[in-house]
């Protein structure tokens, strides 16, 4: 396989690496982060992408292979457990797949639209690979793929004979890589007349733009919970609170909800939100507010507005682990509110997508909530990731999503 000219040359090193016995653990028990504090020993200084070997310090047995990221808190992200491996183009064609084995069935479905790489949990951490119909979306999260881009885009276009490509830039991506020629939204393979693209999720129609939207234009992961708000929608006045481009709000909308408002913060994704409802056929009534959603909702009860359905998917709370008692906090004020906005025999969907606070902590949060604002609810059901988002970690299951039944009045 040719090098991509248009990519600076890498040439990462291999560096031998010792750890503390509590790293020497994580590697045995096949979690994928490594901390500054589980290093005891480098044999060179590291850079981004160089090669880890990592060494067993009873026996100097190999326990297996990782990438620096010198820059962040998780200096090593191990790409291969259990023994050496020669990171060349067999190695992640295979990566690539088995992911795209495991998700074979969506080949067959009335969804076009899936997670192809979802990084540590596919041995590629930091790394993300969204599908839409034959258009890739490749975003990077960490400066180590930096030496890899290259060989992985052609292997991407070889494996899933892919129209286009499009490079999303993280942010510590994009901070540490400031001469890198792939820019966000750059698209580095293939022809993409328009950067928003049509697809389908469970035969519901929708748009994503994928060169300036969020994460890589459309948020994958709540796809099943879209499916079952859509078929407790049915009759049902809904309120969709954070509702971005309008996932829920028009699955809830084709299920055949009575009224639909969808409230966010983005005049923009309300914009998409109202085109992707026009994309399909519906008879119920869209409105969309754009505001704070917690102004709106303390307005909403101050008025006794409420709602059959109401779905409450915020953005993260907490991006690292000082945010985690104040993203509790938030929690339990969004349960709070919404819990006010349901009518009697009404649904509540609370939702987090914070993998720092974990879903102990997210339903007791929820409980806090209700007792706060003197309401009653059973939890009736729990739901994550789609089969798309597989967990390979413990970290790795962020998503949480509760469904909620009224009690009384």
């Amino acid at each position: 396989m040719k090098p991509t000219k248009d990519l600076p040359q890498y040439h990462p090193q291999t560096i031998a690496v010792k750890l503390s016995p509590v790293g020497e653990r994580s590697v045995r028990m096949a979690h994928p982060w490594l901390f500054s504090n589980s290093i005891k020993k480098l044999n060179k200084t590291p850079n981004a992408g160089d090669i880890a070997v990592i060494f067993d310090h009873r026996d100097n047995r190999v326990m297996g292979v990782g990438l620096m990221d010198p820059d962040s808190a998780i200096r090593i992200k191990m790409v291969h457990f259990g023994s050496g491996a020669a990171l060349d183009g067999s190695f992640f064609r295979q990566k690539i797949e088995t992911a795209q084995a495991l998700r074979a069935h969506f080949h067959q479905s009335s969804t076009s639209a899936y997670r192809l790489i979802f990084g540590e949990n596919d041995g590629m951490p930091g790394l993300i690979v969204d599908r839409y119909n034959d258009v890739l979306v490749m975003k990077v999260y960490a400066l180590m793929w930096a030496p890899y881009l290259a060989l992985i885009r052609a292997l991407l276009i070889e494996v899933t004979h892919c129209r286009a490509i499009v490079f999303r830039a993280g942010r510590q991506f994009a901070k540490g890589a400031k001469e890198f020629p792939w820019l966000d939204g750059m698209v580095i393979h293939g022809d993409l007349i328009n950067e928003t693209v049509h697809f389908t999720e469970h035969g519901v129609n929708f748009s994503a733009n994928l060169i300036q939207g969020h994460k890589t234009g459309f948020f994958l992961d709540h796809r099943a919970n879209r499916k079952r708000v859509g078929q407790l929608a049915k009759g049902r006045s809904v309120l969709d609170v954070f509702s971005y481009a309008g996932g829920f709000s028009v699955h809830s909308l084709v299920s055949g909800a009575q009224n639909v408002t969808s409230i966010d913060i983005s005049e923009k994704a309300l914009l998409q939100a109202k085109a992707n409802a026009q994309l399909n056929q519906h008879s119920g009534q869209h409105q969309t507010i754009c505001g704070d959603a917690f102004v709106l909702m303390k307005e909403m009860i101050q008025t006794n507005q409420q709602f059959g359905l109401v779905v409450i998917d915020p953005p993260s709370f907490a991006k690292s682990a000082a945010e985690q008692e104040r993203a509790i906090k938030k929690y339990e004020e969004i349960a709070a509110l919404g819990a006010q906005l349901v009518g009697p025999g009404g649904w509540l969907v609370l939702a987090s997508c914070s993998s720092r606070v974990n879903s102990e902590d997210f339903y007791q949060a929820n409980n806090q909530g209700f007792e706060k604002s003197k309401t009653r609810y059973t939890l009736k059901e729990t739901h994550g990731h789609d089969a798309d988002h597989p967990i390979g970690f413990p970290e790795g299951a962020y998503l949480k999503c509760g469904y909620y039944k009224k009690i009384g009045q």
